[in-house]
């Protein structure tokens, strides 16, 4: 899966029709109403906001509208985009000016497209990893037994304290959960504490 961490533009345009293209990170339905609000507020006489987005990666949250274009000519190319790139926690939202010729169907469907395509292939895409997060708190002389498993598996480290014991929160790849959970194993009776948290998402270049 792949995301964005800021906003990419598109400029698309096609028989005197405008197509503005706005790719933005969003994370939340809260996310998704406020760049769609600013949006409209930014361009309040455009014709139509037509958008789609993804976002959730435990479990996936589709939404696409068309905001008065003929059903299934705006809203999904956009979605279709998305999901072609392989994108998550990301919303499109394409600005359209009319301009005086009437694109048909099929014309409406490959603008709405090109416009999300274009700004999706000028975005510096992250990638995000689904990750489940431990946290650990031990004494310093346990030391080797962290450093063990940071050797044996990719390890993302999320939090650390070092005051009189160690406190740790670590992610770990979900593919990966059940081995390390057993490695844990043969030490967890030597922790202070060891507890098993949320499941998130970790994004990298």
């Amino acid at each position: 899966m792949f995301t964005v961490t800021e906003i990419y533009r598109s400029d698309f345009r096609i028989k005197g029709s405008k197509f503005l293209g706005y790719l933005c990170p969003a994370v939340s339905q809260p996310d998704v109403e406020k760049s769609l609000e600013a949006i409209k507020n930014e361009h309040p006489a455009a014709t139509h906001h037509c958008y789609a987005y993804i976002i959730n990666p435990n479990e996936p949250e589709e939404f696409a509208n068309d905001d008065g274009e003929p059903g299934g000519t705006a809203g999904l190319p956009i979605l279709n985009t998305l999901r072609s790139y392989n994108l998550m926690n990301a919303l499109f939202i394409s600005v359209r000016y009319y301009g005086g010729t009437k694109l048909g169907k099929a014309g409406l469907i490959e603008a709405y497209a090109a416009s999300a395509k274009e700004a999706v292939e000028i975005a510096n895409l992250k990638k995000v990893t689904l990750i489940q997060t431990y946290r650990f708190n031990y004494n310093y002389n346990l030391q080797s037994y962290i450093d063990k498993l940071k050797n044996s598996f990719t390890l993302i480290e999320l939090e650390s304290k070092y005051m009189a014991s160690i406190t740790l929160k670590l992610g770990c790849n979900t593919s990966d959960a059940a081995d390390f959970e057993n490695a844990v194993k043969s030490f967890r009776h030597l922790l202070n504490d060891f507890s098993i948290e949320e499941k998130t998402f970790h994004t990298t270049d």
